[in-house]
């Protein structure tokens, strides 16, 4: 059907691919290298490359330039375990179709190959995006979770689409509204954030709109609203679920024409802008309960982005830390002890980024020397203590970090490395030492409480080297 050119110097990746995109009847194959990928565009003339970004000698964003230096630029999917939201961006502005963070599922790399050799033209002529920095503002995140919001980010950022932004209060919607502005031609221009529930009721409607004299008792000489004022740059609607049922048609009139009418006015004037908007409210709820439009919602729901919280995403936690760290001014406090940090990760983090950056403004200030100890951190709150690792929920999330590090390890033709292998080899021990311990070394009662029966017992310890001969049958 098509030809793939896999470029990664793991071979079980490569070994993946070539099986799983021959199934499909693909014609696949791999280079350990950008020098021995060149050698193979003559040859094999791949319809796709499937790129790793870091590769012994020439990196992968080297190597798309050099196609295209040699005019032999099929579509490239980036892979990279080291992604940045400037390595997204980068890449896509490169002419990269699409950006596929490691470690990930199959499935999810099969739908991408999928949408690319069905859509070659789709991203293909995305225009560079402006490299710009703000070091104050900057995300940070190594996670799966957020590396997939800097893909879509990268994704979005250069088309004039509305953005609806979701997740949690405090995980950082702000900061993901104005990377997309960052990023996008309207970057020279201005991005104005409003929170909609700071708005004064009674004076929304001049505040979005603007107003003329005499539009009201008081009013003072022509005001332009927030609208106006974002003209040709990005306006922000935070908490977009609270704006007034009354002004949410007024809102989709302005999105649909482009045009604002000041309250008290009698002419209609231009107004160009790009909307983000963002909620922590579940938006389909609010439609249903008659508080919400549902015309507006599909007006702003083009591009969703989910921001999750930063329960989910613990491994960020330690960058987040040491960069809120850097931007206080107390020179006393430098690092964290290892068991402050463990306090930090064994946290739930309601309040996501937000509470954590106030927790460590908190020890900064109470800590006396160079490092902060635990004693330090502000008392958690019941809903943002530790939660218990026997609860199921914590022990799945460790359990995928785990795996998470170490798909990278397998090599398929080493059955020791087998990723089923090596979770019986770490993690079947305790089981059966504490169903043992429970039944007082008893093996049959240890293997009624395991579901087992007692010869696989027996196996099992014979297996992790826990037969020493002194259980009772």
């Amino acid at each position: 059907m098509s030809r793939i050119l896999v470029v990664d110097d793991e071979p079980s990746i490569c070994w993946s691919f070539e099986q799983i995109l021959s199934e499909s009847g693909h014609a696949v194959t791999s280079a350990s290298s950008a020098e021995l990928a060149l050698q193979a565009m003559e040859a094999f003339a791949p319809e796709l490359i499937v790129l790793d970004f870091r590769l012994p000698g020439m990196d992968g964003l080297s190597l798309i330039r050099k196609l295209r230096d040699l005019q032999a630029s099929p579509p490239v999917i980036l892979m990279t375990a080291f992604g940045s939201l400037d390595l997204a961006v980068q890449a896509l502005g490169e002419g990269v179709f699409d950006y596929l963070p490691k470690p990930f599922d199959l499935d999810q790399a099969v739908s991408v190959v999928t949408r690319a050799l069905t859509s070659l033209e789709q991203h293909r002529t995305l225009a560079a995006s402006p490299q710009q920095h703000d070091p104050a503002g900057e995300m940070l995140g190594t996670s799966r979770g957020m590396q997939e919001v800097f893909r879509q980010i990268a994704l979005v950022a250069p088309l004039n689409v509305p953005v609806l932004i979701t997740g949690e209060s405090g995980v950082g919607k702000e900061l993901v509204a104005r990377a997309v502005h960052r990023y996008s031609g309207r970057s020279p221009d201005r991005f104005i954030p409003i929170c909609v529930p700071a708005l004064s009721t009674g004076f929304l409607e001049s505040e979005l709109f603007g107003h003329v004299p005499g539009a009201f008792t008081g009013t003072e000489p022509t005001r332009p609203g927030l609208l106006q004022q974002a003209h040709q740059g990005t306006i922000f609607f935070d908490e977009i679920g609270d704006i007034p049922l009354s002004q949410q048609a007024r809102l989709l009139r302005v999105l649909e024409d482009r045009h604002v009418f000041p309250v008290g006015g009698d002419r209609l004037q231009d107004s160009e802008f790009r909307l983000i908007a963002a909620t922590n409210q579940q938006l389909d709820a609010r439609i249903q309960a008659g508080t919400f439009r549902q015309d507006l919602y599909y007006r702003l729901n083009v591009f969703r982005i989910h921001v999750p919280p930063l329960r989910e995403r613990q491994e960020d936690i330690p960058a987040l830390a040491t960069r809120f760290l850097s931007q206080i001014e107390a020179p006393e406090a430098t690092s964290f002890s290892p068991e402050t940090m463990d306090e930090l990760m064994n946290r739930s983090w309601p309040g996501n980024v937000r509470e954590l950056r106030s927790v460590i403004q908190h020890a900064a200030v109470v800590c006396r020397g160079g490092v902060i100890t635990p004693d330090c951190l502000p008392e958690p709150t019941e809903e943002s203590a530790g939660m218990n690792p026997s609860e199921p929920e914590q022990i799945r999330r460790l359990l995928r970090r785990w795996a998470d590090q170490q798909i990278p390890t397998i090599h398929p033709d080493d059955p020791a490395t087998l990723l089923y292998e090596q979770f019986l080899e770490a993690f079947e021990p305790p089981i059966l030492q504490g169903a043992l311990e429970a039944a007082k070394g008893n093996r049959k009662s240890a293997a009624d409480l395991l579901g087992l029966h007692r010869e696989t017992l027996r196996k099992r310890l014979r297996r992790h080297g826990l037969e020493d001969g002194e259980q009772s049958e």
